[in-house]
């Protein structure tokens, strides 16, 4: 399918807007979810809401995969309790190594599967923690060694690649208005602790892990734009 795509869909305020992007682009949008065993696997609980408040006659099948392996190999904050922090080398230890390439692989092998050309993921080189894996040059590479090794033509989308959270909110504004702006309020989930018992004017979370402050930031930013 030609115009038909597959949303790397977490259910989180990236991946959200992505599939509004998508549906705003695409015939035919379908979403793949992944349980690496994270911390914050209630991010996975708020996809249903986030698709029905998108609904949609382009809005196909959602898909879910379970990656368990990724979160047993991988010593992580975001797959252990431990505290976030900078590691030696300037990462964070957040960072789960080889995550968004093996999240694009197997998103490739169910698209091929599924006879769609797009894949849409909602990494980000301008607002990030620094995660190698969210560089452009990285999908970019990704993409040509897929469709080499898979003899495809697939295409990776990156639509918020050069945006700031202040600016993927203004994206979700322009796809949906202020319904589609609310819904990812407070229907997404970003926070690495998996906190939901607080809804703040950014939506809910803990207030003081790095997603929140992000998400945070780039709220205020976006209501205080002129």
């Amino acid at each position: 399918m030609n115009n038909g795509a597959l949303v790397l869909f977490s259910g989180g305020q990236d991946s959200a807007t992505c599939l509004a992007w998508a549906l705003d682009r695409f015939e035919h949008v379908e979403t793949l979810g992944f349980d690496y065993r994270q911390r914050h696997a209630v991010e996975l609980t708020c996809r249903d809401a986030l698709r029905a408040g998108m609904a949609s006659p382009r809005l196909g099948m959602d898909h879910t995969l379970d990656l368990g392996i990724l979160g047993e190999v991988s010593e992580t904050a975001l797959t252990r309790d431990a505290e976030i922090a900078l590691r030696e080398d300037g990462l964070p230890n957040t960072f789960v190594p080889g995550r968004n390439l093996i999240f694009f692989t197997f998103a490739a092998a169910l698209a091929y599967r599924r006879g769609l050309k797009h894949i849409v993921g909602g990494m980000c080189e301008t607002d990030y923690s620094g995660y190698p894996d969210c560089r452009d040059d990285t999908i970019k590479a990704l993409q040509a060694a897929i469709n080499l090794g898979m003899n495809s033509r697939l295409v990776l989308h990156t639509p918020l690649m050069w945006l700031d959270k202040a600016a993927t909110w203004r994206l979700a504004e322009q796809l949906g208005g202020a319904a589609l702006v609310e819904l990812i309020r407070t229907e997404s989930h970003s926070c690495y602790k998996g906190d939901r018992t607080s809804l703040h004017p950014w939506g809910y979370g803990c207030g003081a892990c790095p997603a929140c402050d992000l998400r945070a930031a780039g709220w205020r930013a976006y209501c205080d734009a002129p």
